[in-house]
C-alpha cells in the first residue's frame, strides 16, 4: 500500500482554488465590456464571436515550459459530451446572458451569475455524487437567497435604468443552468488537454450559435465591437476556461463552481468603476450574503479514511502523489500520461472530488 505524499495533495487543493479564482477574475472582468460590446446585436452574433474567440486563443499554441508533459488527447469517443457542452454552454447560455445584459443592469446580471455555483454543486451531487457538507449547503442557501433578492430588485432595471419586468434577470438565471450543466458535462473532459478541450468546445459552439444566427438572427455587431468580443472570448472564455478545467481536475465540479462564484464580484466591480449607478441597499445585501457564502466555500476542509475502487483511465500525472504508483518498462520522471489501472487502495488525506475520490459519504462534516 503507498503512503500519500500529504504535502503534494494538500497542495492540489491549494492549487485548484488559486485557479479557479483566477478563471474567475478572467471571467468576471468581461462581463461590462460584453453588455457595452453587445448592446445592439443578435444575441447569437455575440455567442458566436465570444466562442470563436475562444477557440483562436487556442491556435497559437506556446510549447514553452511543456517539455516532458504529455496530456491525453481528445478522441472520436468524446465527441458526444463536446457537443453536447457545446449546445449548453457555447450556445444556449451566452446567447441567454447576452440577451439579459441587453435587458438588465451590468451589475445585478453581474451578482445573478453566483447561480451557476447553486446549479453546478446540485447537479454535480445528483450526477456524480460529489459530497456536499453542512458547510456547503448553507453557503448555498445565502447565494440562492441572495440570488432571489437580486432577481425580484436590481435584476428588474434595465441597463438604462427603466423599470422592466425581469426577464433580463429570468435570462441570466437561464444562462447560468445552462453553465452549469456544462460544468458537470465538463467534468469527464477535465484530465484531457485542456487547449483541445477550449478548442473543440469553442469551435462547436460558435458553429451552433452562427447557424442560429444565419436562420434567425438580426443584427451582427460593426466592427469595434465584433473585435471587443472577440477579445472578451478569448480570455473570459478561452483562457479562462483552461484555468477552470484544470481547477476541476484537482476539485471536481462542485467546488470549482463554488469558488468560481468570485467572478460575479469582479464584474460588479468594473460595472461600478465605469460609472453605472450605485448599488442600493438590496445589491449591497445581496453582495454581503454572497461574500459569507464563498468565504464558507474557500475554507472548506475534507479529510478523512476512505478506499478507492480498482480504476482505469488516463491522464496527466507523477509518481510520488500518493495514487500513481504503477511500473513502467523504462524509468519515467516528472507528469506524463497514458492509459494506466490502479490497484484497490486505502489511506487517509485531504481531498476534493476529483477522478480519484468519487467515494460515497454515509455522512459530512
Amino acid at each position: 500500500m503507498a503512503t500519500p505524499y500529504r504535502g503534494e495533495l494538500v497542495n492540489s487543493i491549494a492549487e485548484g482554488t488559486l485557479l479557479a479564482a483566477l478563471a474567475a477574475v478572467l471571467f468576471g472582468v468581461t462581463t461590462p465590456v460584453i453588455q457595452r460590446a453587445g448592446a445592439n446585436a443578435d444575441p447569437f452574433s455575440t455567442a458566436f464571436l465570444l466562442y470563436a474567440g475562444a477557440a483562436l486563443a487556442t491556435l497559437p499554441r506556446s510549447r514553452a515550459g511543456m517539455r516532458g508533459m504529455r496530456e491525453a488527447p481528445v478522441g472520436r469517443r468524446h465527441l458526444g459530451r463536446l457537443i453536447a457542452v457545446a449546445a449548453a454552454g457555447g450556445a444556449i447560455a451566452p446567447a441567454c446572458f447576452a440577451w439579459g445584459l441587453q435587458h438588465t443592469s451590468a451589475t445585478g446580471a453581474s451578482l445573478l451569475l453566483n447561480f451557476e455555483a447553486v446549479f453546478t454543486a446540485l447537479l454535480a451531487w445528483r450526477l456524480y455524487g460529489e459530497a456536499l457538507g453542512r458547510r456547503f449547503l448553507v453557503a448555498l442557501a445565502l447565494m440562492s437567497a441572495a440570488g432571489v433578492l437580486l432577481a425580484l430588485t436590481n435584476g428588474a432595471m434595465s441597463a438604462n435604468g427603466a423599470a422592466g419586468s425581469g426577464w433580463g434577470a429570468v435570462a441570466v438565471t437561464a444562462a447560468t443552468l445552462a453553465w452549469a450543466l456544462d460544468n458537470v458535462l465538463t467534468r469527464p473532459l477535465a484530465d484531457l488537454d485542456p487547449v483541445q478541450v477550449v478548442r473543440f468546445k469553442g469551435a462547436l459552439g460558435a458553429l451552433a450559435s452562427l447557424l442560429t444566427f444565419a436562420a434567425i438572427g438580426h443584427a451582427f455587431p460593426g466592427w469595434p465591437q465584433a473585435l471587443a468580443l472577440l477579445a472578451c472570448g478569448a480570455t473570459g472564455y478561452g483562457v479562462s476556461l483552461r484555468l477552470y478545467l484544470l481547477a476541476q481536475r484537482r476539485i471536481g465540479a462542485g467546488r470549482t463552481g463554488s469558488v468560481f462564484a468570485l467572478a460575479p464580484f469582479v464584474g460588479a466591480g468594473i460595472a461600478w468603476g465605469l460609472g453605472e449607478r450605485g448599488p442600493g441597499w438590496t445589491t449591497l445585501t445581496a453582495g454581503a450574503l454572497f461574500a459569507l457564502a464563498v468565504y464558507l466555500h474557500l475554507t472548506e476542509h475534507h479529510e478523512h479514511h476512505h478506499t478507492h475502487a480498482r480504476l482505469a483511465h488516463e491522464h496527466r500525472h507523477r509518481h510520488d502523489d500518493g495514487h500513481h504508483d504503477h511500473p513502467h518498462d523504462a524509468e519515467v520522471a516528472g507528469e506524463h500520461s497514458h492509459f494506466h489501472i490502479h490497484d484497490p487502495q486505502t489511506h487517509d488525506h485531504a481531498h476534493g472530488p476529483d477522478a480519484h475520490h468519487g467515494h460515497p459519504h454515509e455522512s459530512e462534516p
